[in-house]
């Protein structure tokens, strides 16, 4: 399936009820070292630090009753604790499979919001395939941290915010992990 801006436009309705619409902020050192105004998007002010809560609020928007037996995720923390937040508050179970030495405060903030906490194996492939079984396992639902429509049009929702929020918006550049964010945004601004 192929995200358009429509699909982005969607997801705005389905995380903005606690997604938080994040500041954007003028960094006078990056300006100066740029030479033109650059701001930050300020994400990391976002539920549980990162902009991971949008895709998994929109991926549970688009499940709908598919979901209400649980959501299931492999993750090396953020995407964990996003999905268990984006559970709690519609009320649908959550596990999550992150690396043994995933960061404590992670493991611990997926596990206060009600989620199973599942330590295992040493990578993200590891968690990545116990989730996938345990979803099958379990008649749950999966949710890819990134290879996702619907998480990427809900990422894409930073973009929507930027637009509004940046008068006369040039450039974004956006950092690259799994590529979803950085696809959303992009559809989101074109």
């Amino acid at each position: 399936m192929t995200v358009v801006a429509a699909d982005v436009a969607q997801a705005r309705a389905a995380v903005c009820d606690l997604a938080r619409h994040t500041p954007v902020l003028p960094s006078q050192t990056l300006s100066e070292r740029c030479g033109g105004r650059v701001a930050l998007k300020a994400e990391n002010l976002q539920r549980t630090g990162s902009f991971k809560l949008r895709g998994a609020l929109s991926k549970l928007a688009s499940l709908g009753a598919g979901c209400e037996r649980g959501v299931v995720a492999g993750s090396a923390g953020n995407h964990a604790w996003a999905l268990a937040d984006a559970a709690r508050a519609r009320g649908v179970p959550c596990e999550v499979f992150m690396p043994a030495q995933a960061p404590i405060a992670k493991v611990d903030g997926c596990a206060a919001l009600g989620a199973v906490v599942r330590l295992c194996g040493d990578s993200l492939e590891d968690c990545f395939a116990a989730a996938t079984a345990r979803a099958q396992e379990g008649g749950l639902a999966f949710v890819h941290p990134f290879d996702d429509p619907d998480v990427v049009a809900g990422q894409g929702t930073v973009g929507l915010e930027l637009l509004e929020d940046v008068e006369d918006l040039a450039k974004v550049v956006v950092p690259l992990g799994g590529g979803g964010l950085s696809s959303g945004v992009a559809i989101a601004v074109k």
